[in-house]
């Protein structure tokens, strides 16, 4: 998927009755917060919105365009009307490109483990991980496949697998996924154990 391109306008007015009449004529108001500290109220067309954002995650880096000037950003508040789900407000961060960011990424958990085809159960006590990096290696998803994990095995944090150019920062010995014997199976086998030490 290639990178994101929302036009947007410079907001004329503020206040609550200005940003109903921007969302009775189809755009949404929103705020861009630039590296500065400084702050630019914008008004975008909903639709091109809601279509551009589809799929995209916290840590996806989009380009919106201020009255002609491109700025890259992340979306990090996207409030809804909690009755039609309609979006009232938008509030995006500008990112420098030379500068690392912390970020949490999403972990996209792939494939169907040995251990749960034989009758395991899987457990996944991690959705995301925090990592460090510069916006240009900044991935929006982490993908990790655990089709070969069998039951007893698990996987940890330092074990996933991270691009060129990504620091970790969670700590390396939580646990992202495991696959746990079914309760029966671990008392069979303590119960094995036992009559074996007899």
């Amino acid at each position: 998927m290639g990178k994101v391109v929302l036009a947007a306008k410079s907001r004329q007015g503020a206040g609550s009755a200005a940003a109903r009449r921007l969302r009775r004529s189809g755009r949404v108001p929103g705020v861009l917060y630039g590296r500065g500290g400084a702050s630019i109220p914008l008004d975008l067309d909903e639709t091109e919105f809601v279509r551009g954002i589809k799929g995209i995650t916290e840590s996806t880096i989009v380009s919106v365009e201020v009255d002609g000037e491109a700025r890259d950003v992340f979306v990090k508040d996207t409030q809804r009307n909690i009755m039609d789900g309609k979006i009232l407000h938008v509030d995006f961060y500008e990112v420098d490109a030379n500068v690392e960011l912390r970020q949490r990424i999403v972990l996209a958990i792939t494939g169907n483990p040995v251990g749960v085809r034989e009758g395991g159960v899987l457990e996944v006590p991690m959705r995301d991980i925090e990592v460090q990096c510069l916006p240009k290696h900044m991935p929006e998803r982490i993908f990790l496949d655990i089709s070969e994990m069998k039951m007893g095995q698990s996987v940890l944090v330092r074990d996933i697998p991270l691009s060129e150019g990504v620091k970790l920062l969670s700590p390396g010995e939580k646990v992202v996924a495991l696959v746990k014997f079914p309760k029966g199976a671990a008392v069979t086998a303590s119960d094995e154990a036992a009559d074996a030490e007899k």
